[in-house]
């Protein structure tokens, strides 16, 4: 038998039909308080639903952004880490250079060219171990200079090319003590030397300039992303969050009219079990 043949009063009708509009109000108000959100779905509000998802979308490949971003970072700060030693070498070579040219011992201007070739072969070793993640700015790709390509935003319209150098002793223009000779037996060679040493010094400086204004831009496009971030998350959730007091009070209100509605129902009901009293 359906239910369509079942008689029913027009009162009883009536409150049924209001304890089942209660009850999925209540559903509804339970799923926003377990979940915190008065849009859970596209049935909810189609518009707020896919504005804030798209909101999310955007604050997640963000994100995935940020990764790069600190990697870049700590690719530069292992390229500094490098351009700092590799500086203080050839500092100590230039000592190495002064000593040489206060002496006229031919011996011992032998052996400070012999220190010096090997602060030299530190300098390529420091070059060459200058990397992070297999990627280093101080040396070449494919003859070229390794270029450090940085994302910032989710289509990858905007992006920062951070080019390194050739960092070891032949980027730097640092020849054997003396040239092909391998000694200081001259003048004119330690002085020339010392030369090299001052460019490579101050190649080395304009660089660690160059490389702080692009670690200063990375960072700085960090700091943007994140608030970018905090942005969109926030606009996503007032689109979609709940108002938990409300929704409390919501709860409570229809929880009370359940049970005025069940009440009201058992009273509608007496007029048709006063026909019971007949026999």
């Amino acid at each position: 038998m359906s239910t369509s043949d079942i008689s029913l009063t027009a009162g009883m009708r009536t409150n049924l039909l209001n304890l089942q509009n209660t009850s999925n109000l209540l559903n509804r108000t339970q799923q926003r308080l377990s979940s915190g959100k008065q849009v859970n779905s596209a049935l909810d509000n189609p518009t707020n639903y896919f504005a804030a998802q798209s909101a999310t979308q955007r604050a997640g490949d963000l994100s995935a952004r940020k990764d790069g971003m600190s990697e870049a970072v700590q690719t530069v700060a292992a390229t500094n880490a490098g351009i700092t030693a590799i500086t203080g070498l050839i500092q100590a070579a230039k000592g190495i250079a002064q000593s040489a040219l206060s002496t006229s011992d031919t011996n011992v201007q032998s052996k400070l060219a012999a220190q010096y070739d090997t602060i030299r072969t530190q300098i390529d070793q420091m070059s060459s171990d200058s990397g992070y993640r297999g990627l280093n700015l101080l040396s070449n790709t494919g003859g070229a200079p390794t270029t450090l390509t940085v994302t910032f935003n989710e289509n990858a319209s905007s992006a920062l090319a951070v080019v390194g150098f050739l960092g070891n002793s032949s980027g730097l223009s640092l020849t054997q003590a003396g040239g092909a000779g391998g000694n200081w037996q001259a003048t004119s060679s330690i002085t020339a030397d010392s030369a090299r040493m001052d460019s490579a010094i101050t190649s080395l400086r304009t660089s660690t300039q160059t490389l702080a204004a692009n670690l200063n831009i990375i960072t700085t496009r960090q700091g943007f992303t994140d608030n970018m971030i905090s942005t969109l998350q926030t606009g996503s959730d007032n689109l979609t969050l709940a108002d938990m007091n409300q929704e409390g009070a919501n709860m409570l209100m229809l929880q009370t009219r359940q049970s005025l509605g069940t009440t009201s129902l058992s009273m509608s009901s007496q007029a048709a079990q006063s026909v019971l009293k007949l026999f």
